[in-house]
């Protein structure tokens, strides 16, 4: 019952299908579609998640194989694939990562696990060595959500990661028109960029927001300005026929 939908992730100066987020699905025989805020505090709770996460990454790092197959220059570059905490201290992770890689056979370094603020600044030595390891198997790391949760600009730099994702709260008041929410946002972006990270923004939905992240120099953003989260044949449609965005840029 459940299935992978794909959330194109867009390159902010042309326009372009970067990447994509592998995102839970579940349809219900009776119930119908039930949401992953449902449904995934449920599977950590009783422990299936990391059985559920282990399925998704395989399929996720499979259809981008495929995908790169079939479409080349066209195809996503990088997939990004959400971890939970529970998952980060489950032992098999490691060798989950690296069996969807060897299956798929997709570069490491096209596969990116996300992974909330929170679990990323709790003081667990024992999930910071996982997040080593992870980067070891030559994997990307995300801090998803960031600025929402009590981050340390020290801690921040013990951490191997390679991208921030810029929280929807924050990509939301840009539209209101506030100077400080820019200046946020744009604090943000310059901190990512300092530290040799890549930017993404979550949650952009107006042309205003979009313009104003690429003013600030952000690099990737999705949202559903783009797109919304679509099924594998749909989101291929998508790598043929660009956004408007893209058809704008040139």
């Amino acid at each position: 019952e459940l299935s992978v939908h794909y959330q194109p992730v867009i390159d902010l100066v042309t326009g372009r299908i970067a990447g994509v987020e592998a995102l839970a699905r579940w349809a219900h025989p009776t119930l119908g579609p039930i949401m992953p805020d449902d449904f995934i505090p449920l599977a950590e709770e009783t422990g299936l998640i990391s059985e559920i996460g282990r399925e998704i990454l395989l399929r996720a790092c499979q259809q981008l194989a495929q995908w790169q197959r079939t479409y080349l220059h066209l195809a996503p570059g990088f997939l990004t694939v959400n971890v939970s905490g529970r998952q980060l201290i489950d032992p098999s992770l490691l060798d989950d990562v690296q069996a969807a890689l060897n299956t798929s056979g997709i570069s490491p370094n096209q596969l990116i696990l996300e992974i909330t603020e929170s679990v990323m600044f709790a003081n667990d030595e024992a999930a910071l060595e996982r997040l080593h390891d992870l980067k070891a198997l030559g994997v990307r790391l995300a801090i998803d959500d960031f600025g929402t949760g009590y981050s340390s600009l020290a801690y921040l730099q013990r951490l191997p990661v390679d991208i921030l994702k810029l929280d929807k709260n924050f990509v939301d008041e840009l539209e209101r028109g506030k100077l400080t929410a820019s200046a946020i946002a744009n604090a943000i972006v310059d901190l990512g960029h300092n530290l040799n990270l890549q930017v993404i923004a979550e949650g952009i939905e107006t042309d205003r927001q979009a313009r104003l992240l690429r003013n600030g120099h952000c690099d990737y953003g999705q949202g559903y300005l783009f797109d919304r989260p679509l099924p594998p044949e749909q989101l291929a449609l998508r790598l043929v026929v660009p956004h408007a965005l893209a058809r704008a840029t040139g």
